[in-house]
């Protein structure tokens, strides 16, 4: 049975679940369900605090899981990503009070408050700058008002809460994260995972792509294969009438109104387009 370990709450919980369900497996009926056995798929979920996942899953007490990538380095786990999941993204920077800092060349003999050590005493050591780091959980931004640091590093999103603290953000970015499906870094070949990993690609497909239908002339199919030439290729079927023929051609979800004026202006009708719920590629 494989062994999956799933984020019990915070912001990546909803979506993992989600993508889970999109994908055909099983989720929990209510919060204090920890454990969801999915006997048809011959899969078990184990529902974790988010930063535990990376470690169950490094040690191999778990197949695989899903976390935040900033997680997974910042826990030291040997575990690797399999794939990025395309929700859940945040930016992980320094920030401080205006004129304290431009880099992270700056921050020599400084104290940095932050909820994930291990990712700022790699980028500091990175860096060859030695600096205080200072651990907290949770919210880190009142840090430097209380006089506990002179800087913090936290993840961003619009940069309001940092504001309204009195701080502004500077230097590189330490870290772009997401959502990510980790494996064990020794982990062998395991045709579950491989089935996981195809299904999670489908949804995720899915989620990019529509499938767009419509009748063209025979003359004008090349021009509009032009437009929508599909994955391989455009699939053509004959009509009714012998002079059209109809197209149908997986598109990029974000072009589709674009297309369709493109067809319309060609001469294309009857154009319609339809959700894809899954898919394999």
């Amino acid at each position: 049975m494989l062994r999956v370990a799933m984020p019990n709450k915070g912001s990546l919980a909803e979506s993992a679940a989600e993508i889970m369900r999109e994908a055909g497996y099983r989720g929990r009926r209510e919060s204090k369900e920890l454990v969801v056995v999915d006997a048809d798929n011959d899969v078990e979920l184990f529902f974790l605090r988010p930063r535990d996942i990376a470690v169950y899953v490094g040690r191999g007490t778990l197949d695989v899981g899903i976390t935040g990538r900033d997680l997974l380095l910042d826990s030291g786990a040997p575990a690797i990503e399999a794939m990025q999941l395309g929700f859940g993204a945040s930016t992980f920077r320094y920030a401080a009070r205006p004129g304290v800092a431009c880099s992270v060349g700056d921050l020599a003999g400084k104290r940095v408050a932050t909820s994930f050590e291990g990712l700022v005493e790699s980028d500091l050591k990175n860096a060859g700058v030695e600096a205080s780091v200072v651990r907290l959980d949770g919210a880190v931004e009142t840090a430097v008002t209380l006089g506990v640091a002179d800087v913090i590093a936290d993840v961003v999103e619009t940069g309001t809460t940092l504001r309204n603290a009195g701080l502004e953000v500077f230097g590189e970015p330490i870290l772009k994260s997401e959502a990510v499906l980790i494996r064990p870094a020794e982990a062998g070949a395991n045709p579950a995972v491989d089935v996981l990993v195809r299904r999670l690609q489908g949804v995720l497909t899915a989620r990019d792509y529509v499938m767009l239908d419509y009748d063209i002339r025979k003359d004008l199919v090349e021009k509009a294969s032009a437009i929508t030439p599909g994955l391989e290729s455009p699939t053509i079927s004959p009509l009714h009438d012998p002079d059209y023929v109809a197209v149908r051609a997986m598109v990029p979800r974000k072009r589709t109104n674009a297309l369709m004026d493109e067809l319309y202006d060609l001469g294309a009708r009857a154009i319609l387009v339809t959700e894809i719920a899954a898919c394999r590629l």
